[in-house]
């Protein structure tokens, strides 16, 4: 546990500087360098650098143990902390389309090359800061972590799509094309497109957590496998999974000869429990309660 938080808040602090970098070179150039799609841009970037913060301030919360308060542990603040970055750029994906579309109402000037040259940077850094975050994301099933990289790999895009419209902006200037000058506005509105989407799924992931929302179909079948193994299990009459952030909670209910005894449903319990955690490692609690099995010639 305590190697997972030093790798998030690791994670999170170089997502920090990164985007500080990358926010206060596109805003800047893009404000200068007359490119609404690269001040977009970094505008989402300082978006980033608030989303990584506050994800270095709650992982060491998510990653506290169970307490009296807390008998299910502390993973939801992860979850708690993808549903705020997720509205945030909703928010941020909203001022955008604001501006790109009432940019087409006013005289656009034409945007510089080191506005592009700005994008391209940013784009290839977003794609190394992306690969390396979800790694570290899915090798410890951190919501949190998952969240920057969702972050980065809008950026990807969003960069991308603002070099191309600074260039097309540059193009309709350079060749008399008056339809193309207004490249750079409609890549801004593009690059809000991205943003919410991405916005979208986080919020909507993070909702249905909160909400307690059965895990995967596939996942809950191979738990299903698992405790059929048992010979001992009748029957499996409820099975169901909950993610709590990083981990899962298992509920289970099950079936087994009426008159087995106590300590003989105690240890049947306790080891389909350790056959589970064993092979699903972000298990961290199974609740089993047993029913009474007859058969039909009883």
């Amino acid at each position: 546990m305590e190697m997972r938080e030093t790798l998030a808040r690791k994670v999170a602090w170089i997502s920090v500087v990164s985007n500080l970098v990358l926010t206060l070179g596109k805003i800047i150039i893009g404000f200068i360098g007359n490119s609404d799609a690269v001040f977009a841009d970094g505008i989402h970037s300082a978006a980033d650098v608030f989303a990584s913060v506050i994800v270095v301030l709650v992982i060491k919360i998510a990653n506290k143990p169970a307490d009296k308060e807390h008998p299910y542990g502390h993973g939801k603040a992860e979850v708690i902390v993808s549903e705020i970055i997720g509205i945030l750029l909703f928010l941020v994906a909203i001022y955008v389309v604001y501006e790109g579309i009432s940019g087409f109402f006013h005289k656009v000037e034409t945007p510089s090359f080191l506005a592009m040259w700005v994008a391209l940077f940013s784009f290839i850094i977003k794609i190394i800061l992306y690969r390396t975050s979800l790694s570290v994301a899915k090798q410890n099933n951190s919501k949190a972590i998952e969240a920057i990289a969702f972050d980065h790999k809008a950026d990807i895009v969003a960069s991308i799509a603002a070099a191309i419209g600074v260039l097309i902006s540059i193009i309709g200037v350079q060749f008399h094309f008056p339809f193309l000058v207004y490249g750079d506005k409609a890549a801004s509105i593009f690059v809000a497109f991205l943003i919410f989407k991405i916005s979208k799924e986080m919020i909507t992931e993070a909702f249905d957590i909160l909400l307690e929302r059965n895990i995967n179909t596939e996942i809950l079948q191979d738990y299903i496998s698992i405790v059929s193994e048992f010979q001992e299990v009748k029957r499996i009459d409820r099975i169901r999974a909950r993610e709590h952030g990083h981990y899962v909670l298992v509920d289970i209910r099950i079936a087994i000869d009426h008159s087995k005894t106590i300590k003989e449903g105690h240890d049947l319990s306790k080891a389909i429990k350790k056959k589970l955690m064993e092979k699903n490692d972000n298990i961290e609690e199974v609740l089993i309660h047993l029913n009474p099995y007859y058969s039909q010639n009883h």
